[in-house]
């Protein structure tokens, strides 16, 4: 019998995670990225069909738990119809505050979610447009960078204790 207490889930990430929206790769995706590792479980690619200076289309695929499945899935629904620049203002705490709440030990994965759109948004921007727009920063979000320290954080891990994912 196990001795672990279940995570205290809000009923929208539950429903995300059983009936995941726009779960799945996108063939004409103007710009796809990915954020995570999967040596530690969670990996979330993010699809963006962007016409002009809209996201019109998103979807994503991801490998973790249901926090992660629901932060993915809420994140598409967020961004569609957002200008760009209204897509990369979105932070990790609006993704959470829009699931009912995440309990601390997940918050990675919203993190995960902002992190992958706003890669997604500087890599449309730095090798398919080839311009930056004024709004974008130079340096890496708050969102970028916490993705970019736990991917080397687990990746140090693995190495330090000799795991091969």
């Amino acid at each position: 019998m196990s001795t672990r207490t279940p995570l205290a889930y809000s009923p929208k990430i539950l429903e995300l995670f059983k009936n995941p929206k726009n779960l799945g790769r996108m063939n004409d995706a103007s710009v796809v990225s990915q954020a995570g590792s999967p040596a530690c479980g969670d990996v979330i690619t993010i699809y963006l069909k962007i016409d002009g200076d809209k996201i019109i289309d998103s979807s994503f695929e991801s490998y973790g738990c249901a926090a992660n499945i629901a932060a993915a899935s809420i994140l598409t629904e967020m961004i569609k119809g957002k200008t760009l620049k209204e897509a990369w203002d979105l932070t990790w705490e609006d993704v959470a505050n829009e699931l009912g709440g995440l309990p601390p030990i997940k918050y990675h994965c919203s993190i995960l979610a902002v992190g992958g759109l706003k890669r997604a948004i500087r890599k449309y921007f730095e090798e398919i447009k080839r311009e930056k727009p004024e709004w974008l920063p130079k340096d890496l979000s708050k969102e970028e960078r916490q993705a970019l320290e736990e991917e080397e954080l687990i990746e140090r891990m693995y190495k330090k204790y000799g795991v091969v994912p």
